[in-house]
């Protein structure tokens, strides 16, 4: 397959070097077109020995062969990594000013831009403008990863691995059978996970049923599908997830420090665990004895309202916020009316409802859930395994981000 690889002047242009060698190795064909820029932090010698072929940045050289114009038209995929703000502006007004804009306006082919700048930057109105148009006009603009940027910056903004971005771009042209998509890439998300625990003495807690199976699946899901991935678990005893962060937590409190901590720089947020609503007033420091017949006097009082709180706060501009409502259902009210009402409640921008109980839901390998938007209405259904109900999720998710 021919590829050209574009290079804009940013200090991510060093990823772009083990990006072009996942290229080549995988037997393609790659031309390397690197803006003037580019070449301060790569130089011109190190694309043409990683590549075979020749630089040039000007459209003026090599004329007799029109490379502005041959470049793109016979390109079976362009991908520009990294792609700065200046570059999304020019490809996003048509600007033809170097050979890669220039190569950016005559190719048919797959486009993925690859940005790469400071947080400022990527949220800057212009630049979020400029993203708009050109996913509009077909082009595959990957979301940046969330790291350590130039100097001590840290957020949204940094080049993904060059895995992730050469995984991203060859499934524009040529997915595996079975690849899952990597839709997600580029992203951070926050999965919750398990049931909380809330003690009443060194020995014994108030807990739930939950046994973590579906905030895995969802932590999985995402992975597999590209993302960066947080899974804040709580008493789930469950394998350790390859390529995914976890932080074990234990009560609703540790929980929710775990969460907001991790979603500071998240797309998007699913709190899958179940959460206690209430905890005791106190907790012993050593065991509670009987009393003879007496009956044992238990004070609570209300744990914070997590989704609630996320929901309302938005830890960063555009982060999506989804719930799950356990519900059984009783006489006044069905699994659903119940789920619908805590979607008006909590202000989450998807509510996932589930019935639980007699073998349903908790400790199952299956799952069926209906999911609801911030107005109580049905988006999708899903059911079979968790597997499955986590890819369901993640769909609509990406319906918002």
């Amino acid at each position: 397959m021919r590829i050209v690889l574009g290079v804009s002047g940013g200090i991510a242009a060093y990823k772009s070097a083990l990006l072009l060698r996942l290229l080549t190795e995988a037997g393609h064909d790659v031309r390397v077109v690197p803006t003037r820029a580019s070449l301060e932090f790569v130089g011109a010698a190190t694309w043409e020995a990683l590549s075979g072929h020749p630089v040039s940045t000007e459209v003026f050289e090599d004329v007799a062969h029109v490379p502005h114009v041959a470049l793109g038209k016979s390109a079976d995929l362009v991908v520009v990594a990294p792609a700065t703000a200046d570059l999304l502006s020019r490809a996003a007004t048509g600007r033809a000013d170097d050979l890669l804009t220039a190569t950016l306006l005559t190719a048919r082919c797959p486009v993925l831009l690859v940005p790469a700048m400071h947080t400022e930057m990527w949220e800057h109105p212009a630049t979020v403008a400029n993203v708009r148009t050109l996913r509009e006009r077909g082009a595959h603009v990957l979301e940046p990863a969330s790291g350590r940027l130039t100097g001590a910056d840290t957020g949204p903004g940094r080049m993904p691995d060059p895995e992730v971005v050469a995984a991203a771009a060859l499934a524009l042209v040529d997915p595996a059978p079975d690849a899952p998509p990597q839709d997600l890439a580029g992203r951070h998300v926050v999965v919750s996970a398990g049931g909380t625990r809330e003690p009443l003495d060194p020995v014994r807690y108030l807990g739930n049923r939950s046994s973590g199976r579906q905030g895995h699946a969802l932590a999985q899901a995402a992975r597999r599908r590209g993302a960066r991935v947080t899974l804040v678990a709580a008493n789930v005893g469950l394998p350790a997830l390859e390529g995914v962060e976890t932080v074990a937590v234990e009560t609703t409190e540790q929980l929710r420090d775990g969460v907001r901590s991790a979603a500071k720089d998240a797309d998007a947020v699913v709190m899958a665990a179940a959460v206690a609503d209430y905890r005791p007033e106190a907790s012993a420091t050593s065991k509670i004895k009987k009393s003879g017949d007496d009956p044992l006097v238990l004070r609570l009082v209300q744990n914070p309202d997590i989704l609630a709180e996320l929901a309302s706060e938005r830890l960063r501009p555009g982060q999506v916020i989804v719930g799950f409502a356990a519900e059984t259902g009783d006489d006044g009210a069905s699994v659903l009316d119940h789920g619908r009402a805590k979607a008006l409640r909590k202000g989450a921008d998807l509510m996932v409802v589930n019935a639980v109980g007699e073998g349903r839901g908790f400790g199952t390998t299956d799952n069926e859930v209906t999911i609801l938007d911030r107005d109580a209405e049905i988006v999708a259904t899903a059911s079979g395994s968790k597997d499955t109900v986590a890819d369901a999720v993640w769909d609509a998710v990406l319906a918002h981000l």
